[in-house]
């Protein structure tokens, strides 16, 4: 479990690597000035590499994977809901007797509250991403960045329900987004085994990528929105299918994300006072 705690005198490794290079540039500069450019350099490329790398957490905690030490794996669905897909997903994890985290954007619930309600009512844990899904947005000003981050946030709540979990669109984090996070209560949430699918652009082959790289303790990351060919609905439903047959077969049990993490997700809210987080 990690989060975001402002003022407990944390330091993200791009703080510490951050004085380090400054301190041995000092030190190199005495002997050459063309040295100590070096320890900068190393620093910039690391600040521009590591959002690229979604487990590494190098601007702020980040949540992507568990550490139970169980044979254990959580599903995650990013960019939805989405009618085309969502409804009949939520069939099928049903089917399997499985729980899973549904990581929405703004947009999307506004548009079909309706599957917001399914998810709900389905037993499954909703998180924040974003309002638009800006692949850009850790490049926009902190101004904007928050009031994604809100806006959701706010429009989730009359949903009766209150995220603590946020997972930045395509995994990219910057500087700035931990303290964001924590004058919202969130923490970040990303996943250790992907199928680059690019929002379900590229379904065959799904759950073969899954289930070659999955690993016990693993956040696996999916996505409920329509594919990129619409008739390509039953085929990404029959990828899940097989995905969820496979983790049986490797001895993978599918957990709640708040039990792989333990932490919650979400908590459910009653007019001020919130209520006691699902287990």
């Amino acid at each position: 479990m990690k989060s975001y705690v402002e003022g407990a005198g944390y330091m993200s490794p791009a703080a510490v690597t951050g004085l380090v290079a400054i301190s041995l540039a000092v030190m190199l500069s005495f002997f050459s000035v063309c040295l100590s450019v070096i320890p900068l350099s190393v620093f910039v490329l690391l600040c521009a590499a590591a959002p690229f790398f979604p487990s590494f957490g190098f601007f702020l905690p980040v949540n992507s994977r568990g550490h139970t030490g169980r044979p254990v794996v959580s599903l995650t669905f990013d960019d939805g809901p989405d009618p085309w897909t969502t409804r009949r997903l939520l069939q099928l994890l049903d089917h399997h007797t499985a729980k899973a985290a549904f990581f929405v954007t703004g947009e999307m619930a506004a548009k079909y509250g309706d599957l917001i309600l399914e998810i709900l009512a389905h037993g499954h844990d909703i998180g924040n991403h974003s309002y638009s899904h800006d692949p850009l947005l850790m490049l926009r000003c902190s101004e904007k960045l928050y009031r994604e981050i809100e806006s959701t946030q706010v429009l989730l709540k009359g949903f009766g329900i209150s995220p603590a979990a946020f997972r930045p669109p395509v995994g990219i984090t910057n500087p700035r987004l931990a303290k964001i996070l924590f004058k919202q209560g969130l923490y970040c949430v990303t996943f250790t085994c992907r199928a680059n699918d690019f929002g379900n652009r590229y379904i065959k082959g799904l759950s073969n990528k899954i289930l070659n790289k999955v690993k016990p303790d693993d956040i696996i990351l999916l996505h409920d929105i329509r594919p990129k060919v619409e008739t390509d609905a039953e085929c990404f439903l029959r990828e899940i299918d097989m995905i969820m047959s496979g983790l049986k077969s490797k001895g993978l049990q599918v957990v709640p994300l708040a039990e792989l993490l333990g932490q919650p997700v979400m908590v459910f809210i009653k007019g001020d006072e919130q209520q006691k987080p699902r287990s």
